[in-house]
């Protein structure tokens, strides 16, 4: 009744169809979207065919509310596994879901990406919702223009959910999104005319949602940075991010002020690594990417050029960097031994130990990229650069032996290799380290 009155006034033109409800109207609908959770309650809106008057409220409302509260229903009703089925399995009302991602509201847009997350999760429909995105250009233009230009963090975090969980469910499309932005799409418009978008491109999104949402969501933070570290598990991925014009300076500085000045700080727990393990690997592994692909690059123009360049690349030997690594393998020891004490003190229960297991997986792969880009950074100090980490304290005894204790004998190579130019640094520092570590063999 609110989308089609059965009396319109003389000379009313279509743009004066009802744009807000009135309040008794907005209670009610209000009542079946909480009531919608309930099974029963969402069985019984199947049955009375609600989804497909929602497809006419898409359709011909011009009412954001009535618009929003509409996907929201939808979005609870999802939630069950059959009328998920059902509602996936329609292509039409899948399609006119998608276009919800067009709106220039931000509640609506909210909404419908939560329903899209909520189907993405069902293994069962998954995959067609992987398969209609992917044949549906506009749904990139619609998610980049939400992540470079939208302010509400609640819907840049859902919308990197999203983006995070198709990305996890299907590499292709991942591939599909990173070289995308070469041609223009339809996109969000306020009316019914097509506008035409900027050329996205998908890291420059990422990270101005990342920016967005860094100091008032950390879990919106740890899905952005788990978006960028997929990237990182495709070449084409880690090219978009160190091939940008800016030559992945923005990403580099985001990431290092994020590891230098905000995460894992040292007037912080050490328990805190438990607490921001997730966001710190993600962060780490796509620095070592960065990393690998740049020391690559460098030996390139070594090659080609027959003459020996200089390691340039001006975020490479940044000492800060690596004084933050290791306070991160420190507090990671200090948490070790915070377990131990604690598995001597009382018997856990067999769900305690499956726990303290997962958290143990967990932090063993933070240790396992914390301690790769550790090594290949080590690797490449000068001695000035080393001079530099020991004027400002990054570097010392209780600093280098936490590194080599974490290092060796894995990257045994790369710890030579800086006692090596340690040795030219501080000669009474590398007999004590090497003293302390005697596998460890100096090379005349």
């Amino acid at each position: 009744q609110v989308i089609s009155p059965e009396k319109t006034e003389p000379g009313v033109s279509p743009e004066g169809i009802q744009t807000e409800l009135d309040e008794e109207m907005e209670n009610d609908i209000c009542k079946v979207w909480d009531m919608s959770m309930d099974e029963d309650v969402a069985l019984f809106l199947q049955e009375f065919n609600a989804p497909d008057i929602f497809m006419g409220v898409f359709a011909k409302s011009k009412c954001p509310r009535l618009t929003e509260i509409c996907v929201g229903i939808l979005g609870n009703m999802a939630c069950f596994q059959d009328i998920c089925m059902s509602i996936s399995k329609d292509e039409n009302l899948g399609q006119v879901l998608l276009q919800r991602l067009c709106d220039s509201d931000s509640p609506t847009l909210l909404e419908t990406s939560r329903l899209l997350l909520t189907c993405l999760s069902q293994p069962e429909v998954a995959s067609v919702w992987v398969e209609r995105i992917r044949e549906n250009p506009s749904v990139y233009d619609c998610v980049c223009f939400i992540m470079s230009s939208s302010t509400n963090v609640e819907l840049l975090v859902k919308v990197g959910e999203v983006v995070d969980k198709l990305f996890d469910l299907d590499e292709e499309l991942m591939l599909n999104w990173i070289k995308n932005g070469t041609c223009r799409a339809v996109g969000p418009s306020v009316d019914d005319s097509p506008e035409e978008l900027p050329d996205f491109k998908i890291v420059p999104c990422i990270l101005e949602a990342a920016k967005q949402v860094r100091s008032d969501n950390p879990e919106g933070l740890d899905v952005y940075m788990h978006i960028l570290q997929l990237l990182t598990t495709v070449d084409e991925g880690i090219q978009a991010i160190v091939q940008a014009p800016d030559g992945g300076k923005e990403t580099w500085s985001l990431l290092y002020d994020l590891i230098c000045h905000e995460l894992c700080q040292p007037d912080d727990p050490p328990i805190i690594v438990q607490e921001q393990k997730t966001v710190l690997a993600s962060i780490l592994s796509v620095l070592s990417a960065m990393f690998a692909s740049q020391s690559e690059q460098e030996y390139i123009k070594m090659r080609k050029s027959n003459v020996k360049l200089p390691f340039s690349c001006y975020f490479i030997l940044d000492m800060p960097l690596i004084g933050s690594l290791i306070r991160i393998l420190q507090y990671m020891e200090g948490c070790g031994k915070r377990s131990v004490d604690n598995s001597k003190d009382s018997e856990q229960q067999e769900t305690g130990r499956a726990d303290l297991n997962e958290e143990d997986f967990h932090l063993k792969i933070l240790k396992d990229i914390c301690c790769e880009l550790l090594s290949n950074m080590l690797q490449e100090l000068t001695k000035e650069n080393t001079l530099e980490g020991l004027h400002q304290g990054h570097l010392n005894e209780q600093t280098c032996s936490c590194a080599f204790q974490n290092l060796l004998p894995l990257y045994f190579t790369s710890v030579e290799s800086f006692l090596e130019v340690l040795r030219e640094a501080d000669q009474t520092l590398a007999d004590n380290l090497e003293k302390r570590f005697p596998s460890l063999k100096v090379h005349a």
